[in-house]
């Protein structure tokens, strides 16, 4: 083992461990739906990672579409409408 390996093993309970790593893998897998019906298959660390990365720049792609399309229905309203005052106050 490496001097700097065995320094950080010894540096106290602050570094997070190999089971904690695996329990947090294994959460993200049950949150990623790509991933969430694969309870029984065995599924790699790196895997999981590289889908949450996906997932999440999915859902970035998803609130970009969302926010344009309601911009746009807010253009296309009159500003001082009931309608485009709902819009505003779910903006806030």
């Amino acid at each position: 083992m490496s001097s700097r390996r065995s320094h950080s093993r010894q540096s106290g309970s602050s570094r997070i461990t190999e089971d904690q790593i695996a329990d947090l893998v294994s959460k993200l897998q049950r949150l990623i739906p790509e991933l969430r019906n694969r309870h029984s298959d065995k599924v790699s660390a790196s895997k999981v990672l590289q889908e949450t990365c996906n997932y999440i720049r999915s859902l970035h792609k998803e609130v970009d579409d969302l926010s344009e399309r309601l911009s746009e229905l807010l253009a296309s309203l009159e500003t001082d409408s009931d309608q485009a005052a709902i819009i505003r106050s779910l903006l806030m």
